[in-house]
């Protein structure tokens, strides 16, 4: 098998030779997972009002929303718990079976949603299985992410890891893409009636099929090159890695990861999750031609992204971050007057310019954060930094601002947000090293194989 040939090539010339098709299996592999947990995100976000009448029929819509919201931000709780479970486990028993298990519980926790009962069949029993396979979720998500980046990274030829990195992120913005588009398809071809007693669930049912898929495509992997060495150090029996090690032994390199994963994330829910709500409620704009915008902006952060990741490749990760922070340092109080300006034009400008700021982030992440940690605490230590990041900052986003307008009255509190998020990782940026064209910190050299 062509990992096998990888893998004496490793034994005998300490060098990696990758398979360019086995590389390319593990890309899909590890972004359809991606696009799954996105997937959720979308089809949640943009269902929330039907969610709220089926599951919370308190006769108020404001306190349906809030309790729908809810329930979808206590799977942000759950998610440095799952940083600290599966991250660990990563390191311990290889990524390929870990990932698995969380494709798994994805699928689960998302298909069980459309199988919950009404509110009106079984009371009280509704809402709390909602929770329950929201923080199911919530909990696998801790996992997702950090295994992905790090299964990519350590498949990916040296010289290449940021354009197959970059990926990742194109799996993330397809499935918000195809949630978010499911649901409003479905609005307009169902009535009110028909979406509230059976239309909401069927963009979680299809879950079921995607996560078999994603399943299929992900046990067909051999476990990573990078981590199969580190197995052959230790005589073919991977030690126990202390969590201490992963957080004490590993510091400075976790607050580069947490700052990092803030100015991404603060950024990421500010433009995809944040500024649909700002449109409508604060800027009373048109809730349809907002939706819509912000589906444009992420179309054309998918054609962006690959150029962008091998344009890491070239330059440096170092460069494309620190341009998106000064980007997002400068040009963020311009963006937002455009926005404010309301019209379709000056909302797609704006709109437009923070989102190609937002691609210097998720094109350069995927490859630059588990370039900060050794191959044997890689994805523990990745997990637990970003997890712990999202949790705090990236997902309490949308509730801060909100927050800060209302207790200012300043509306262009997004816009200085989003600032105060770029000087944190520009400080972040300037204390990283280049990983680019490198091998990662404790892997053998990796090159691409014909």
């Amino acid at each position: 098998m062509p990992h096998q040939k990888t893998r004496r090539a490793t034994q005998a010339h300490d060098v990696t030779v990758t398979d360019p098709a086995l590389v390319k299996r593990a890309v899909k592999a590890a972004a359809l997972g991606n696009a799954m947990e996105w997937f959720d995100f979308g089809v949640y976000s943009y269902i929330a009002v039907t969610l709220g009448k089926v599951f919370f029929p308190s006769g108020n819509p404001t306190a349906q929303l809030l309790s729908t919201f809810g329930a979808f931000a206590a799977a942000f709780l759950v998610r440095p718990l799952g940083g600290l479970v599966f991250g660990p486990l990563g390191d311990r028993v290889g990524r390929q079976k870990v990932l698995a298990l969380t494709m798994i519980m994805m699928a689960v926790g998302t298909f069980a949603i459309g199988l919950i009962p009404s509110y009106a069949t079984i009371g009280v029993g509704a809402p709390l299985l909602l929770l329950a396979a929201r923080l199911v979720q919530g909990f696998s998500t801790g996992g997702e992410y950090a295994g992905a980046s790090t299964f990519i990274a350590e498949y990916a030829p040296d010289k290449r890891r940021g354009f197959f990195g970059s990926w990742l992120e194109f799996g993330t913005l397809a499935g918000y893409i195809g949630g978010a588009g499911l649901v409003t398809l479905m609005t307009a071809l169902l009535s009110s009636d028909d979406l509230t007693s059976w239309g909401w669930r069927i963009p979680f049912l299809i879950a079921g099929p995607m996560g078999l898929i994603g399943l299929y495509l992900r046990m067909r992997l051999e476990e990573t090159p990078a981590f199969a060495a580190e197995v052959e150090k230790a005589e073919a029996a991977r030690p126990k890695v202390p969590l201490r090690e992963m957080v004490t032994g590993q510091w400075k390199s976790l607050l580069l990861c947490m700052g990092l994963v803030l100015v991404f994330n603060v950024t990421d829910y500010m433009l995809l999750s944040y500024m649909p709500s700002y449109l409508t409620s604060e800027l009373k704009y048109d809730e349809t031609h907002g939706l819509l915008v912000v589906l444009a902006v992420m179309a054309l952060m998918m054609i962006v992204q690959p150029f962008a990741g091998a344009l890491t490749d070239r330059i440096g990760r170092r460069p494309v971050i620190a341009a998106g922070c000064a980007g997002f340092l400068l040009l963020s109080v311009p963006a937002l007057l455009l926005i404010r300006e309301g019209s379709l034009l000056a909302v797609g400008l704006g709109m437009g310019a923070l989102g190609l700021l937002l691609v210097c982030f998720t094109a350069a992440m995927p490859a630059a954060l588990p370039a900060l940690f050794p191959t044997r605490v890689r994805y523990g230590s990745l997990s637990i930094g970003f997890n712990v990041s999202v949790s705090l900052f990236g997902g309490t986003t949308p509730l801060v601002v909100t927050a800060l307008i209302g207790a200012t009255g300043n509306m262009m509190m997004p816009a200085y947000y989003m600032m105060a998020a770029a000087v944190v990782g520009g400080v972040a940026v300037w204390r990283m090293s280049e990983s680019a064209g490198r091998p990662l910190p404790g892997s053998a050299p990796s090159v691409e194989g014909r």
